[in-house]
């Protein structure tokens, strides 16, 4: 019997806030533990919670990015739970009316476009977490309260493979709009999976397996590729799957049982006394509206189709959206944009890297850029040229044209100019003339190599292979 297997995934995203969900701590990591925390944050009694508007707002933003309906309304809960690093033994969540609700993520699979639906984002508030050492555990509830976003996909993703481009999209989608930062060696995304297998042709699902606490998404992509062929294994030697908790031990490459259905907690949730539902009116909802950015997939769509890149290029520059701003604003000032992405792919990537710098570092502008690759498109200097005066650009900040006149670097086209050193070059070196006209086209380099020397680089070196192949055969 044949087997397909059905997934779904819960994505726990901090927001990118200044402070907290509920109070005014620093939203920061790798302050000092238990540093920025404060009587709201951990619970203490008598404090009272007040929400942060800018949590709501990117809350608004995701819904409108991931193609969601934005409510109306939307009221808290209280999820009541006992562990040691939730300070208040409950969390501030939404239960039955969130913030958001529907969606869509469009995605590239095996070079097809494809889509995962979304059931819901809603806003939540993180816990603190848990260090365990040989003899004793500590807690840093520097984390509690920050405000969480929990993405819940519905049912629709059915390989290991496109539960990884799925996050990898939804991680691009959230960093594009300035949500999040969606760094995971911070734990500002985290993922639990849900993964069923059933008969294939048959509708019904299978027992619900929950893999928790996933912190990257190659991790989830092996943990599927285990969990999948563990469960048909189950099924096809008679066994019965039950519904259960697994956590995914990397090491060993294997999920291990954590608890069964009958052992769920009861979270008894009641609605939140001291929160007031978020109303927000269509006033605010038009400002959210106005911070919608293209997304990658349309992004690179239209790189493609507006500047003729190859799909490889475009997809470079949608990996880095400040690379992919640089690009397009050179590009705008120049005929060749291929010849552009050319120089930053292969140049300036180099060069910001070797000097450890980044982009808002550099002392010059786009239309500095884009004028140097139009000095070399048009023939004034030469590649070679170009990467002496690209070096100046990079340390002094000066434009192509002001480098290119004050050391007169022009490059050389002067038929008659480069006639008379291609006439020397020849006379000056009798053996290798007399080796390409004996066919030895290595020869015509060494000539060439010889002339771009007594021109100090600045020969045409088109013109130069050109005009010796004639005088050498004429």
């Amino acid at each position: 019997m044949e087997y397909e297997e059905v997934i779904g995934l819960e994505t726990h995203v901090q927001l990118k806030t200044r402070t907290k969900m509920w109070c005014g701590c620093a939203n920061e990591f790798g302050a000092d533990p238990n540093s920025n925390v404060c009587p709201v944050c951990l619970g203490l009694p008598g404090v009272l919670p007040v929400a942060n508007a800018e949590a709501l707002r990117l809350t608004a933003l995701t819904g409108f990015l991931l193609n969601c309906e934005v409510a109306g309304f939307a009221k808290w809960d209280r999820k009541n739970y006992y562990y040691p690093d939730n300070p208040k033994n409950y969390q501030i969540t939404q239960l039955d009316y969130p913030s958001t609700i529907g969606g869509l993520v469009v995605f590239e699979l095996n070079e097809n476009i494809t889509q995962v639906r979304i059931t819901r984002a809603h806003l939540e508030e993180d816990v603190g977490k848990s260090f365990h050492f040989v003899d004793y555990s500590g807690l840093d509830f520097n984390r509690a309260g920050v405000p969480l976003l929990e993405i819940v996909s519905e049912p629709d993703i059915n390989s290991a493979d496109m539960a990884y481009e799925y996050l990898n999209a939804l991680k691009k989608i959230l960093e594009y709009g300035g949500v999040s930062d969606c760094d995971m060696e911070k734990g500002q995304v985290r993922c639990d999976v849900n993964v069923s297998v059933r008969p294939l042709g048959i509708s019904k699902l299978g027992a619900k397996i929950e893999i928790k606490n996933m912190n990257s998404f190659s991790g989830v992509r092996r943990a599927l590729q285990h969990e999948i062929p563990r469960q048909i294994g189950v099924l096809q030697n008679g066994g019965i799957l039950v519904q259960e908790t697994r956590r995914w031990d990397d090491d060993a490459g294997i999920t291990d049982s954590m608890r069964t259905k009958e052992d769920a907690h009861d979270y008894r949730y009641i609605p939140d006394p001291d929160l007031m539902p978020h109303t927000p009116t269509e006033e605010w909802l038009t400002h959210v509206k106005e911070c919608m950015v293209e997304l990658p997939l349309a992004r690179k769509q239209r790189l493609m189709a507006e500047y003729k890149l190859p799909e490889g290029d475009a997809d470079m520059f949608v990996a880095d959206s400040e690379l992919a701003d640089y690009f397009e604003e050179a590009a705008k000032c120049e005929k060749n944009p291929k010849a552009v992405a050319n120089w930053i792919i292969n140049d300036l990537q180099a060069k910001l890297t070797e000097s450890e710098t980044s982009l808002s570092d550099l002392k010059f502008t786009p239309t500095d850029f884009s004028e140097l690759v139009g000095f070399v498109e048009s023939g004034k200097i030469n590649s070679k040229i170009a990467q002496e005066v690209f070096n100046e650009m990079f340390s002094t900040g000066k434009s192509p044209a002001e480098i290119v006149e004050e050391k007169g670097l022009t490059q050389v086209s002067d038929t008659g100019e480069l006639e008379r050193l291609c006439k020397e070059t020849i006379k000056a070196n009798p053996g290798p003339s007399e080796d390409y006209r004996k066919g030895k086209e290595a020869a015509l380099n060494f000539l060439k190599g010889q002339v771009m020397k007594a021109s100090r680089g600045k020969a045409n070196p088109q013109m130069v292979g050109d005009l010796l192949k004639k005088i050498l055969t004429g």
